[in-house]
């Protein structure tokens, strides 16, 4: 609560009404860019749980977890999809463009609530994610652009906010309206986001900075051109390592949880009860996270921040889920305390929505933050399901978990080689 107010009252001090309607715009799409990822991961098993039997698949354990994963990829390869978004805004603009992915997101996770088999559920989350991942670009490219340059990387870290307060209003929505009336409730409760694109349309204007590129240009190209080459491989790299970190460990948090609930004595509505508090404690502690990073960030420059926070996610998933998970002992407790590192570590996408968009003009500014936080979708999809069938083959989840904390040494070692922008203006 004092985090929210925290934001309103900054936000609205000393920015004009542009500034102000376009963040909560953009932070509103966040939010429910978060409520739409967690309903998924909330609503799986009880979803499959009805269509693959329609499907012709019996709806056993093993099915659930190989189906589910396969649909989680799909998701994750329909968000790499949307760096087609990118380019799009170049030449059309943020705000247009921004309505366009808002609507196209809405539609299919209101779909998903008739599918009738696991197949067209697939398709439908698919879809969405193309739609999204775009949002996400769209949102962090027009704040970048229209806030002020002295308030800019402090617009990123609320901006980013808004994803974790949708995860809880999801798991809040699950609670009450998911609980009474299913899976198919909750998916339609997805498809509110639409309603967003009336205020955006009717009262956000494009950023000053944006101005429509020639027919001709090629901003997708631009990127690889000898100038942002290296940079942009550098950002699908350092997006790369934090989605492995947030999709491998994130998502298996509930269950985890749940397991040494179990372990611990707790079970039924009493380990669900505190699996459903640590999600919100994980989540609270990213909001911090994105608060904190951009304050940090300017102390101590981009590269090295980035590298703290990669530090903690590479403590907390290998010392939480490699050792603090078969602890005999008080493991629950201490899994818990890890969870809040993890969950503060977990706020370095914020890093991307504020140093991305200084790499680059605006002539390609949009094309090279899709393209960069879109592509490394398709491998973390494989390392998502190589993840699953590890925690299958094994038996556990610690272990097959806690591997994934490599990637963010690789991420640290890489690091150097990044352009450090400290001090430096948007590019025009």
């Amino acid at each position: 609560m004092v985090l929210c107010e925290t934001v309103i009252t900054t936000v609205n001090n000393k920015l004009t009404a542009n500034q102000v309607k376009g963040f909560w715009a953009a932070w509103a799409g966040w939010a429910l860019d978060g409520m739409d990822g967690f309903i998924y991961a909330l609503v799986m098993t009880p979803a499959l749980r009805e269509v693959l039997p329609n499907s012709g698949i019996a709806a056993t354990t093993g099915e659930i977890g190989f189906y589910g994963g396969l649909l989680f990829a799909l998701f994750l390869v329909g968000w790499g999809l949307s760096l087609i978004w990118g380019p799009i805004a170049d030449r059309f603009g943020r705000v247009r463009v921004l309505s366009m992915t808002v609507l196209f997101y809405s539609v299919f996770t209101f779909a998903g609530a008739f599918a009738t088999n696991v197949w067209e559920l697939a398709l439908f989350r698919f879809l969405a994610g193309i739609g999204i991942g775009g949002e996400w670009t769209l949102s962090a490219t027009f704040v970048a652009e229209e806030w002020p340059e002295e308030r800019r990387q402090m617009g990123a870290g609320y901006m980013q906010t808004g994803y974790y307060v949708g995860i809880i209003l999801g798991a809040l929505l699950n609670a009450t309206i998911g609980a009474a009336y299913g899976w198919r409730a909750m998916f339609a409760i997805g498809g509110l986001p639409a309603l967003l694109i009336i205020f955006i349309r009717r009262s956000v204007r494009e950023p000053e900075r944006w101005k429509p590129i020639k027919a001709n240009a090629r901003p997708l190209a631009m990127i690889f051109s000898p100038q942002f080459r290296r940079r942009t491989l550098l950002n699908s790299v350092y997006l790369l390592v934090s989605i492995i970190g947030l999709w491998a460990g994130s998502v298996y948090v509930p269950s985890s949880v749940t397991f040494l609930a179990n372990a611990a004595g707790y079970v039924g509505a009493s380990a669900a009860r505190i699996a459903s508090w640590a999600t919100v404690l994980l989540s609270f502690s990213t909001a911090v996270g994105c608060v904190a990073l951009p304050m940090l960030a300017e102390k101590y420059g981009r590269r090295a921040t980035l590298g703290f926070f990669f530090a903690l996610m590479f403590l907390a998933i290998a010392i939480g889920f490699g050792y603090v998970y078969y602890l005999n002992s008080n493991a629950l407790a201490l899994f818990i305390v890890m969870l809040c590192v993890l969950g503060f570590g977990g706020a370095n996408f914020t890093m991307y929505s504020l140093w991305i968009p200084e790499q680059y003009p605006t002539v390609c500014r949009a094309s090279a933050f899709a393209f960069a936080t879109s592509v490394g979708r398709f491998v973390g999809a494989g390392v998502t399901f190589l993840v699953g069938w590890g925690v299958g083959r094994m038996g556990t989840i610690g272990t097959p978990v806690a591997y994934t904390s490599i990637a963010f040494l690789i991420g640290i070692f890489l690091l150097p080689w990044g352009m450090e922008t400290k001090g430096e203006a948007l590019p025009d």
